[in-house]
């Protein structure tokens, strides 16, 4: 497990030399849009009862900034190493396509949690927001970035070229996320696009994570957390098949 765990301190070393751009600007970015959207739309949405606007976006904007840094850790690292050609020297020690996997994506994990817990600290003061079931919390959080950290490893190895990278990241990932559940509930949408919605693998993420905070969700908490478990297992599966075979690494 050595080169694992060499692989997995290499990157956390990573993004942490650079946490004012990794770690800073989401961070002020989610306090900007707590402190715009909860002016512009406290009264104008019904979300829960008794929960006001301001606190009900706080986890949906925490965990919108785990997802998308998630994403962003492993996919960049992969395609940097690819376009600047020292992947190869992740690839020459003997390291299984296992602990290639889990170096890349527990990295990119911790930079979700460490992002997401930054957020929720400076978003505190301008929300009443509780820790009903922690638990949750911290489920919801560790699935999602695993899930979002294997995306990104999938999106690295299959990009050629850093735009394709940043191609699935604003076309997919990023409309996903805004139309998860982030700034609204899906109670205050018209019948049809309540039912679009609830084919978005990233709302059962967002809605069971908020759950963790006030004990209330559109969907059983554990049906999501089940969505979110079989989007891993299907991103992991086919991410290892990839890792196996070199795909796009082994030139």
């Amino acid at each position: 497990m050595s080169g694992f765990l060499t692989l997995f301190r290499k990157e956390v070393l990573r993004f942490g030399k650079v946490a004012t751009q990794t770690v800073g600007a989401p961070v002020l970015t989610s306090l900007l849009y707590l402190l715009v959207f909860s002016h512009l739309m406290a009264g104008r949405l019904r979300v829960y009862d008794a929960v006001p606007y301001s606190a009900f976006l706080v986890p949906g904007l925490v965990m919108m900034s785990m997802l998308q840094n998630s994403f962003a850790n492993s996919s960049s690292s992969i395609i940097q190493s690819k376009m600047t050609g020292n992947i190869i020297f992740v690839l020459l020690p003997p390291l299984s396509y296992w602990e290639f996997f889990c170096g890349y994506v527990l990295a990119a994990v911790v930079r979700g949690v460490v992002v997401g817990t930054g957020v929720l600290l400076i978003t505190l003061p301008f929300a009443d927001v509780s820790l009903q079931h922690f638990g949750w919390i911290l489920a919801f959080a560790l699935v999602g970035c695993a899930l979002l950290g294997t995306l990104g490893l999938i999106a690295g190895m299959l990009a050629d070229k850093i735009d394709q990278v940043a191609a699935f990241q604003n076309f997919l990932i990023m409309p996903l996320t805004f139309l998860s559940g982030v700034f609204y509930s899906i109670h205050s949408l018209p019948p049809i696009w309540q039912d679009v919605s609830h084919l978005n693998p990233f709302f059962y993420m967002i809605d069971g994570f908020r759950y963790g905070f006030f004990g209330i969700s559109d969907v059983d908490p554990m049906v999501s957390f089940a969505v979110t478990l079989v989007a891993l297992a299907a991103g992991a599966g086919f991410a290892l098949t990839m890792l196996k075979s070199g795909y796009k690494l082994r030139f």
